[in-house]
């Protein structure tokens, strides 16, 4: 939901902040400015909760359904969204209390941003922890694929199971990694670059186009992903029963 509101609400208003002259008001301004914020938070603080999720269930796949449930998904989701929230009114707070304060002349739409403070709660905290996570997670992934390759005279039926669960395991923590790169390669030139005091408009959609590669990784790697889309474009969503279809 995160990504797909950055490509139908974000983009579109940022692209009105690239013409020259501003016309709608230096409040207006200010407020346009909290949904790209919220929606690339929330993008972010999503990617972490997925991590975690993978985590659990590669590093301790029994306690599992015990530790994620459906409640605890819920709360979490709503927990990541609130803070998102809160995170935007944090560092635009000092632009609504005097809207237009940094615009040079009448016509633009200038907001002031304390970069450094961004980089370490916007990036530095969130990519450190799904690293991090991601590492455990291959390890783990990797030494129960070494595991099952020394347990090859084991039962036939028994071994089947555990190839099928072990390719799963491998399979979540590649495409986890993957999602990391792309993460770092969209978001690197933007603090780089601003914290040398540019500002280049490329550099800021490279942020936005981070949410375009994220579902199309999932799809690509996860056939009931691919099923679950389909769904969704196709309006199947929307017939009798559809909690029912199979996407396994």
């Amino acid at each position: 939901v995160s990504d797909f509101l950055v490509g139908l609400i974000v983009m579109p208003f940022q692209i009105l902040l690239t013409e020259p002259c501003w016309l709608l008001g230096d409040l207006f301004c200010v407020l346009l400015y909290f949904i790209p914020f919220i929606t690339v938070c929330a993008s972010v603080a999503n990617m972490l909760l997925i991590s975690i999720d993978r985590y659990v269930a590669i590093c301790d796949p029994l306690c599992y359904p015990a530790r994620i449930t459906a409640n605890r998904v819920r709360i979490s989701v709503l927990l990541c969204w609130i803070y998102c929230v809160f995170y935007s009114f944090l560092f635009l707070s000092d632009n609504l209390k005097q809207p237009g304060r940094y615009n040079s002349c009448y016509g633009e739409c200038v907001i002031n941003i304390i970069v450094p403070v961004d980089l370490v709660l916007g990036f530095i905290i969130p990519i450190s922890s799904i690293i991090i996570l991601y590492i455990r997670v291959f390890v783990v992934a990797v030494s129960q694929a070494r595991s099952m390759r020394s347990h090859i005279a084991a039962v036939k039926l028994q071994r089947s199971v555990t190839v099928t669960v072990k390719k799963s395991e491998l399979k979540a923590a590649r495409t986890l990694g993957v999602v990391v790169a792309v993460f770092l390669m969209c978001y690197c030139p933007f603090y780089w670059v601003s914290l040398t005091g540019y500002e280049l408009i490329f550099i800021l959609f490279l942020i936005y186009f981070n949410s375009c590669p994220n579902p199309v990784i999932y799809a690509f790697f996860y056939p009931w992903f691919r099923k679950t889309v389909k769904l969704i474009v196709t309006l199947g969503v929307l017939q009798p029963h559809s909690r029912e279809f199979n996407v396994l």
